[in-house]
C-alpha cells in the first residue's frame, strides 16, 4: 500500500520530527510512506473572514498540486467521520483490497484546508471534537495507521 500523507507549514519541533521518524520507520515495513509538506501561508494573527479563505485557498492550491488523479483522499476535518482505531484498520484492508492502495491523507494548515480540497476529498476524517495542532496531528495519524497496520496483522501492540 501507498500512504500519503500532504501537510501544510514545515514542522520545526524535535521531539515531533523524533515521533514521526520512529513511526514512519516502523510503517516502512508494511508500506511505503510519503510525507509531503507544502508551505503555508503566512498571515497577520488578525485576518479578516475574506482573507482567512485567500489563505486557504492558497494553501489548497498547494496541497491540490501534490495530490495524485488515483489516490484516495482523506481529509482530516473536526466535521468529518470519528472512527476507532479498528474501523481505520478495517477501511484499509478494505482499500487496499478493493484498488484504492494509494491513500492520501490531507492536513490542513492553522485555518483549515480550502473548499476546493474538501471537495476533491473523497471522505472527511475526523480525531475528535477537539482541536490539535495541524503540526502534532501528523505524528498522531502515523501512529494510529502504524496501529492500524498492526490489528490488520494480528500482530501485538502495546496498550
Amino acid at each position: 500500500m501507498n500512504i500519503t500523507i500532504v501537510s501544510v507549514g514545515k514542522l520545526k519541533e524535535k521531539y515531533l520530527k523524533q515521533g514521526i521518524e520512529e513511526y514512519s520507520k516502523r510503517l516502512s515495513a508494511y508500506a511505503r510512506v510519503r510525507l509531503i509538506e507544502v508551505p503555508d501561508e503566512k498571515a497577520p494573527e488578525h485576518l479578516s473572514e475574506a482573507e482567512e479563505e485567500q489563505v486557504k485557498q492558497r494553501e489548497g492550491e498547494r496541497i491540490l498540486q501534490q495530490l495524485k488523479p488515483d489516490q484516495h483522499v482523506v481529509a482530516l476535518a473536526i466535521d468529518g467521520e470519528m472512527w476507532s482505531s479498528e474501523k481505520l484498520a478495517q477501511e484499509l484492508d478494505a482499500w487496499a483490497t478493493y484498488g484504492k492502495s494509494s491513500v492520501a491523507f490531507v492536513i490542513g494548515g492553522s485555518l483549515g484546508l480550502s473548499d476546493e480540497v474538501m471537495q476533491r476529498a473523497d471522505m472527511k476524517l475526523s480525531f475528535s471534537k477537539m482541536t490539535f495542532p495541524h503540526q502534532l496531528m501528523r505524528l498522531i495519524l502515523l501512529e494510529q495507521v502504524y496501529r492500524a497496520f498492526k490489528i490488520i496483522r494480528g500482530e501485538p501492540y502495546h496498550k
